[in-house]
């Protein structure tokens, strides 16, 4: 009896000690949770319900449920269904390019060259910068009468240069160079760092079979990195769908609206005509599209990796 009295008793704070541990735990995470719930997601659920409201600046009138009023106005907008084209074209111009020139990048930094370390400091500097002040230099470049391009092109007798950011033609391609530099650091440095968990031996055993550079690239290399791309990929897409602050910046969605990306056709609709409720309805399609769109790109991609070989 003496002996299971004991055991219970050291049992006894054992048990009871789980649920206090957890009540540790939560109390410790509070901290951290409660300003991603009120600067989160309390802002994304009240984002949600506007979309299905009357919501507008100005209004003297209580904002009224409108339902899916919204949506059907959004369904025959022709101007928000363009912007949404551009913004397509912008992210596929963007992301595709940037990450061809960031797995030329990592691979070059990732070879044992002179002064590497500084290299591998300098590609990063654009990630670095903000996003208006890359906008504002970039204008600097593209300026008609005495930015670099214009006076490069001059000096090499192509020209008398042209106005690169108010061209009908010429306003999207010279943004999405833009973009493709302003990102290319955030595509290089996850892929080199997928470069450095390749075992080297590998390397040195395919090419002790007689394998050269393209070969050891496309089975050695290459599917220890396709995760990394993968990744990398869907939220390059991601986010330069949703930019903003860069063509802001450059060409404020001019001129005639090439430029104009659904993020600043929402802004427009909500900061200067005062239709919130229809912004919000627009910014919920736009989720809601590029999370399909994103779906079938995964679940494509994954099938592939999944099928016997």
């Amino acid at each position: 009896m003496t002996l299971m009295t004991a055991a219970k008793r050291s049992a006894g704070p054992r048990a009871g000690a789980g649920p206090r541990r957890d009540h540790g735990v939560w109390f410790l995470v509070l901290p951290a949770l409660i300003p991603i719930l009120v600067l989160s997601v309390g802002p994304l659920l009240y984002g949600v319900a506007l979309a299905f409201t009357d919501a507008q600046s100005g209004r003297t009138e209580p904002t009224q449920w409108v339902g899916l009023l919204n949506f059907a106005d959004l369904f025959r907008d022709t101007l928000f269904w363009d912007s949404f084209r551009i913004g397509l074209v912008w992210a596929l111009g963007v992301t595709v390019p940037q990450f061809f020139l960031a797995l030329g990048l990592a691979l070059l930094l990732n070879e044992k060259l002179r002064l590497r370390w500084l290299a591998r400091a300098l590609a990063i500097v654009p990630w670095a910068m903000p996003e208006v002040v890359v906008g504002i230099m970039w204008r600097l470049v593209y300026h008609p009468d005495a930015g670099v391009l214009n006076e490069t092109l001059r000096g090499l007798g192509l020209g008398d240069g042209r106005d690169w950011l108010s061209g009908l033609a010429t306003a999207l391609p010279a943004v999405i160079v833009v973009g493709i530099w302003s990102g290319l650091p955030q595509t290089t440095v996850p892929l080199l760092a997928g470069l450095q968990n390749v075992p080297r031996e590998l390397h040195e055993a395919a090419a002790m079979d007689g394998a050269g550079a393209w070969r050891r690239f496309r089975t050695v290399t290459w599917p220890a990195l396709r995760p990394v791309a993968l990744a990398i990929s869907a939220l390059n897409f991601i986010w330069n769908f949703n930019s903003f602050a860069l063509v802001f910046v450059l060409t404020d969605g001019g001129p005639g609206g090439r430029t104009r990306l659904p993020m600043l056709f929402a802004y427009e609709e909500a900061f200067r005509y005062g239709q919130f409720g229809y912004a919000a309805a627009m910014g919920l399609a736009m989720v809601a599209v590029v999370a399909i769109l994103l779906a079938v790109y995964l679940a494509g991609r994954l099938k592939g990796e999944e099928a016997p070989r």
